[in-house]
């Protein structure tokens, strides 16, 4: 996620530099055929201006689609901070010798509350994890120029600021051994867990650590756990109809390959000196098709390891230091800090 009020006019240039050249390469190469006058006809700009129109309304309709999934992504992630503290505090409010016939220690009531607020700190980690893995569609797997683009924006502007393996983060430190080497090996980690503390809740209501309601209202919490998951799953495994999505991309290609046959022969017939400023107009309303066209297409994925992504690691790390600090503990990792205006 962006944090700073302005982009700056390098992030801009790392992004679209290549279209930047192929425009001016583009655009140059069509003024020359009308300045040596290899070429003489021209598209009257009317037509072309609807055009214009016209892709400007579906790129936009693109746009607002893709900012929809993202905010929707962001909403989710709001309800899994909200529900995750609301585990804390059940764990810690629930988690008693109200309703239990032998007494448990201080010490052992607390290593209970420990285990199941570690485990879902292993389970937003583990989900996390989940969500960055690659999709087909995404950029970084198109292949080709695309995909090392994609890795180098990953890298200046993506997970690269970040230690994205750091050690603390692994689920080991979260996790019994037993646990973690029966859980991580499953096709879906984060699923898993949930579903090992509400194997744990049933044997905390078989010692008597909590009562039936106790029971239900934490399976309940639980239970929205596995929506949010689900609901972050959807955004991730149903792309953006393909239809919708690649159809803006040709008809922003076809305007901007129409654009140099109109425009360049009016700016040329003013007097020569406006061949120097028929390439750069031209390159210019080019590039503002191509940057509309951009930002929607990569809005539309908002768990793609770049710089548009939903910082799930900042929300992951603010989660575990609130439920860490439910727990008593005073030894705590840092909240993540944005780097070079972005916050993962």
């Amino acid at each position: 996620m962006i944090v700073t009020k302005g982009i700056h006019i390098k992030k801009l240039f790392d992004w679209s530099f290549h279209h930047v050249i192929w425009l001016f390469l583009y655009m140059g190469t069509v003024a020359c055929l009308y300045r040596f006058d290899i070429i003489s006809y021209k598209i009257p700009w009317l037509p072309v201006s609807v055009i214009g129109t016209a892709v400007a309304f579906y790129v936009g309709f693109k746009n607002n689609q893709s900012y929809d999934r993202m905010w929707e992504a962001r909403k989710i992630w709001g309800g899994i901070v909200n529900d995750s503290r609301t585990w804390g505090m059940v764990v810690d409010g629930y988690i008693t010798n109200l309703f239990t016939t032998e007494n448990r220690s201080l010490e052992e009531i607390q290593a209970i509350k420990k285990r199941l607020i570690y485990r879902h700190i292993a389970w937003l980690y583990a989900h996390r994890e989940q969500l960055l893995v690659p999709t087909s569609w995404e950029h970084v797997a198109q292949g080709g120029l695309t995909t090392r683009h994609a890795e180098r924006l990953e890298e200046n502007f993506g997970v690269g600021l970040i230690s994205d393996h750091e050690d603390y983060r692994q689920l080991h430190n979260f996790l019994s051994k037993e646990e973690y080497d029966r859980l991580t090996p499953k096709a879906n980690t984060a699923t898993q867990i949930i579903n090992e503390q509400s194997r744990d809740l049933r044997e905390l209501r078989k010692e008597g650590l909590i009562d039936d309601f106790r029971h239900i209202k934490m399976e309940d919490v639980l239970r929205t756990f596995y929506e949010l998951q689900g609901k972050n799953e959807r955004i991730k495994k149903f792309p953006f109809p393909r239809q919708y999505a690649n159809m803006s991309f040709y008809f922003v290609g076809i305007f901007i390959f129409l654009i140099p046959f109109s425009m360049m022969p009016e700016v040329l017939d003013a007097g020569s000196i406006n061949f120097w400023l028929a390439v750069p107009i031209c390159v210019l309303l080019g590039w503002v098709y191509i940057m509309m066209e951009l930002i929607g297409d990569y809005s539309e994925n908002p768990f793609q390891r770049m710089a548009n992504d939903i910082p799930m690691l900042s929300l992951c790390r603010t989660i575990e230091i609130d439920l860490r600090e439910m727990l008593g503990e005073t030894e705590l990792p840092p909240p993540v800090k944005a780097q070079r205006g972005v916050l993962m």
